[in-house]
Order: C-alpha cells, then sequence, then structure tokens
C-alpha cells in the first residue's frame, strides 16, 4: 500500500546515471519509508489508495535529503551553554558581554559561554584572570569556537581541583606559567572537560529535548542524515530519551563512537560489543546507528596542536596527538577487524598522510582503506594538504570529509592564527576540496556543528564562493578550489551516502530510502550568495514530513 505520493516536482535524482538536470519524471511514491515508484505524474497518482498521503509540490524542485558528514548534536547542546560570544572579536567585547550576561545571573551561579575567538586575545594571550573583575569573582569556562580550546579563571580551577599538576594520556595541557601556576588556558578537549564535567549544570529544559531541538533546526535547512562524531555510552542513553519523546528523532544519526589515546583494550572490546547497536524501527529503517569509530590523530592549527610535515611558524605542531602512534595504528587494526568504518580527526597533512598510510595497510573486501562492510575508512577536517597528500587520498579512496565553512574565521590579508601559523606557502594550499575531487577523490562536506552554522544551506554556499555567503566584496580564499553547485549537492547527497556506506541512501531511485527535501527554489543553480534564503518546504524521514513551511 502506498504511503504517500508527492507530485508535480522538479526532481534532481543525484543518480549516477543522471548528471546535473532534472529527469523526465515529476512524481514520487513512497511505502514502508522507501521509494517505490519515480514517474510522471498520471501513472503515479493511479497508485493512490483511500489512505494515501498525496502533496502537490506546484513546481518546487525535489532532492535527496541533505547530509551533514561531521556534527555533534549532543556533545554539542551540551557545550552550548550560558553564552554565545561568536562574532566578538576584542577583549573590550568579550569582557563587556560577560559583564551583562553576570548581571542576569543569581548568585553563585558559573559563567558559561562558548565561540570564544582567539582574536579577542592575540594581545594578551588566553589567561583565565582577564575578566575575573567583569564577572565579579563568578568561576568562568568558556570554550573557544573551534572546540579545541578552553579557558577557565582560577575560581572555577579552584572549584573543580585543578592546580596545574595533572597529566593526560595525549598531547592535552592544564598550561602553566613561569610561577608553575595555571594561566587558565586548557588545550584539547580532554583538559578542558575535566573542568566542565565538574562544573555545576544549571536546569531548564532537559538535554533530549535541547537535542531534538537542535536536529529540529538542522531538518529546517534540508537535513535528513548526519554523520556524528562523538559517540559515549551517555550519547546512546540521550539519543534513546530523544526516541521517547513525541517525535523522536528529527534526523537519521551515523554515529561515530569516540576512542581516545588513553582507552584501554577493555574499552575497546566494549566498543567493538556495541557496533551495530541502533534506535526502534521506523518505516525506512532505525534513526540512529552505531558504525564508526572517531580518534583524533592531531589538534588543529590554530592553537599549534596539528601534526604537519614541516613544524609551522612558531615551531608547533610537529607531533601527532598521540604518544604512541603504534597505539593508534593497533587499535585501528582492532577496529577494523570487527567491521568498523574509521574517522580520524586530522587537520594537518602529516596527520593526514599516517592515517592514509594505515589505512592502505588494512584488510578490505573492497580495495584499499575501507572497512570489511566495505564502507570506505574516512578523515575529518584536511584543511592542509601537500600534493602527495591529495594523491594518496584519490589513489585509496579514503574519504576526505571536509568544512569549507571553516574558513569563515580567516581574514583577507592572512593576519589570522589559521594562516599566520602556516605561513604563505602552505596557507595556499588549504581546504583543497576541488583538488580533490578533480584527482578522482571522495570528499563529503558538512558543518563541525556546534564549531560553525548547522544550516547547511550556509555550508554549501561556502563551497561554492569561498568567501561570505551574501558579501560579494569579501575575500575569496583559493578560488580555484571552489565546487560547482552540482558537485556541492553531491557532496551533501549522493556521495556523503556512499562515504557512510549506503546503498540505498543519498538519491532519488525506486528501492532508496524516502529522505527527501523539497526546496522553492533550486538548490544546485541558485545563486550561491542567496542560498540560506531558499526556503526548506518540506524535510522527509523515511517518508514521514519531519519539517515543513
Amino acid at each position: 500500500m502506498v504511503d504517500i505520493i508527492l507530485h508535480s516536482a522538479r526532481i534532481r535524482p543525484m543518480t549516477e546515471s543522471v548528471g546535473a538536470e532534472y529527469i523526465a519524471a515529476t512524481a514520487v511514491a513512497v511505502m514502508d519509508g522507501r521509494i517505490v515508484s519515480v514517474g510522471t505524474d498520471e501513472e503515479t497518482l493511479a497508485l493512490a489508495q483511500s489512505t494515501t498521503h498525496v502533496i502537490d509540490a506546484a513546481g518546487a524542485v525535489l532532492t535527496p535529503g541533505l547530509i551533514d558528514s561531521h556534527m555533534h548534536p549532543v556533545w554539542g547542546t551540551e557545550l552550548t551553554t550560558g553564552i554565545d560570544l561568536g562574532g566578538l572579536t576584542t577583549l573590550d567585547q568579550v569582557r563587556d558581554a560577560l559583564a551583562a550576561y553576570s548581571r542576569e545571573l543569581p548568585p553563585g551561579v558559573w559563567i558559561r559561554g562558548w565561540n570564544l575567538d582567539y582574536k579577542a586575545l592575540e594581545a594578551t594571550g588566553i589567561r583565565g584572570d582577564l575578566f575575573d573583575t567583569a564577572v565579579a569573582g563568578r568561576p568562568v569556562a568558556l570554550v573557544f569556537y573551534d572546540l579545541h580550546t578552553g579557558l577557565a579563571n582560577a575560581a572555577a580551577l579552584e572549584a573543580v581541583g585543578i592546580n596545574g599538576g595533572e597529566t593526560f594520556t595525549d598531547a592535552s595541557e592544564i598550561v602553566v606559567g613561569a610561577d608553575g601556576q595555571p594561566t587558565g588556558e586548557l588545550r584539547e578537549i580532554p583538559a578542558y572537560m575535566r573542568v566542565l564535567d565538574a562544573a555545576p549544570v544549571e536546569g531548564g529544559e532537559s538535554l533530549p529535548e535541547r537535542v531534538q531541538q537542535t536536529l529540529l533546526a538542522s531538518a529546517a535547512s534540508g537535513v535528513t542524515s548526519a554523520a556524528v562524531m562523538d559517540g559515549r555510552a551517555a550519547t546512546l542513553q540521550t539519543l534513546d530519551a530523544v526516541e521517547q519523546l513525541p517525535g523522536g528523532l528529527p534526523v537519521r544519526l551515523h554515529l561515530g563512537l569516540w576512542h581516545q589515546p588513553g582507552d584501554d583494550d577493555a574499552a575497546v572490546e566494549e566498543r567493538i560489543r556495541l557496533r551495530g547497536r541502533c534506535g526502534r524501527e521506523y518505516p525506512g529503517g532505525p534513526r540512529y546507528q552505531v558504525s564508526m569509530i572517531k580518534m583524533f590523530i592531531d589538534g588543529v592549527i590554530d592553537n599549534g596542536t596539528a601534526w604537519l610535515h614541516e613544524p609551522d611558524t612558531e615551531g608547533d605542531s610537529s607531533s601527532p596527538f598521540w604518544h604512541s602512534v603504534a597505539r593508534y595504528e593497533e587499535v585501528c587494526r582492532a577496529y577494523h577487524r570487527a567491521g568498523y568504518q574509521l574517522a580520524t580527526h586530522s587537520c594537518g597533512d602529516a596527520g593526514v598522510a599516517q592515517a592514509v598510510s594505515i589505512y592502505r595497510s588494512l584488510d578490505g573486501p573492497s580495495g584499499p582503506a575501507h572497512s570489511l562492510s566495505g564502507a570506505p575508512h574516512r578523515i575529518e577536517h584536511l584543511e592542509t594538504l601537500t600534493d602527495q597528500d591529495v594523491a594518496a587520498l584519490a589513489d585509496t579512496g579514503v574519504v576526505a570529509s571536509m568544512q569549507p565553512l571553516h574558513m569563515q574565521w580567516r581574514e583577507g590579508d592572512n593576519s589570522d592564527s589559521f594562516a599566520v601559523r602556516l605561513g604563505p606557502e602552505r596557507v595556499a594550499h588549504a581546504f583543497r576540496v576541488k583538488d580533490i575531487v578533480d584527482a578522482g577523490g571522495r570528499a563529503v562536506l558538512g558543518s563541525d556543528w556546534p564549531v560553525a552554522q548547522q544550516d547547511a544551506r550556509v555550508g554549501m554556499a561556502w563551497a561554492r564562493l569561498r568567501r561570505e555567503p551574501g558579501d560579494p566584496g569579501a575575500s575569496v580564499f583559493e578560488p580555484h578550489q571552489r565546487l560547482s553547485g552540482h558537485e556541492t549537492l553531491l557532496a551533501y547527497t549522493r556521495w556523503a551516502a556512499e562515504a557512510l556506506g549506503h546503498a540505498d541512501l543519498g538519491f532519488i531511485a525506486p528501492g532508496a530510502i524516502a529522505d527527501l527535501t523539497l526546496w522553492e527554489e533550486d538548490p544546485l543553480t541558485a545563486d550561491a550568495d542567496q542560498l540560506v534564503n531558499v526556503p526548506v518546504r518540506l524535510t522527509m524521514l523515511g517518508g514521514a514530513p519531519i519539517h515543513h513551511s
């Protein structure tokens, strides 16, 4: 029995057999969460029964649902607590914002914030005492926009028992000054999470409700699937709780479990046991499933924790996040043998090269660098690459999961921390997504929310423009790396599904999962500067309407 028919649409199927053009068909029929027919209005409407929900697209454009190939909907929702400091680029601006926020809070409540910009602390360095007066001595715990550096004042550090003598099983660091006391800089995630995990949490909407709202915001921009890069036991519990809310999960989540360098063999075995864990069944399949392992082989370029072939201009970024790369290889092999898809964070070129080399050595049924299930192994971010790195990615089929919208923090005169640390020669090799595509490699796109905007239309615009959308006068970064509208849509649909190992997702054809997005205008040909304003009329998950406008 046909459940849904959508007709009178212009269809972008994104199949291998159809290029950047519409097909003659104008209607799709959906049954049990999958597309069962793609044809003319007349022949498709003939399939309708009394219980069939019929939707008139009235000439709107139907595409496969978008796939955000890298985001943090649970952990990101936890981190985006307190005040959003985005767009504040001077110390005085941040101080004023924190002072105003502090005045609104009851006595004793911590000052929490996110989206702090490195530019605001360029002149002073990252110090926790910079904001003590502004917040009248309250504990302060802030996270920088890239989620790789935190800042805490002495009151916060004292409250959670941090004295600067802490050690880590990776390159994380509680930075201390010449006097041996913590400066307030918390370098890398394990360092700042020691503060945040112990900090009190204020009341309000429950975490599952907030996560559902986060995902509904993604669905409103046409997203139907997301690769989640931070899964922990608590993540699974939260997702199960979201499933109990009315409407459940509004986005299909392909979950990567987080392996940290200090995790022992028992932790590896526990994650292996969780492979394939999924939520409840819906038409079209479960809305979350554990399928990946996420690891960090380096940090970020901006704070000197990336792993580059040559040190950055300040002598940093010369070593991996792991104390032992041999251990990284060992756990890669263990997870690979268990059938997991591997996803490794690497912003630096040396980290990319190392991950590709290890992936290449793994045995897989579908050629080099594939999991035993056939899904290609992945690297996340890849913010600078050599020609040899690009060639190796294409040769192995390792997925380059990239976020061109992260260039929004760059400056046209190369005065930003990313460009300064790389230097003029290497910064010209930044975000080489077009080179990877042209070399025959696999490239997919995502937001990395809450690092950057979760609205997929913003990410699509950055991929096509390589500059701030809506500002034609803005600096363009490496214009030869711009993607076409067709390539961009592929990277958010079919290519992204293939990167997840799904042969039934990311395109419109009989047998495909009915994850669909209906657009007021064509996202492939729309003016990229105006793409964020193109209305998403309908987002469907397994044929079920999730968002409509």
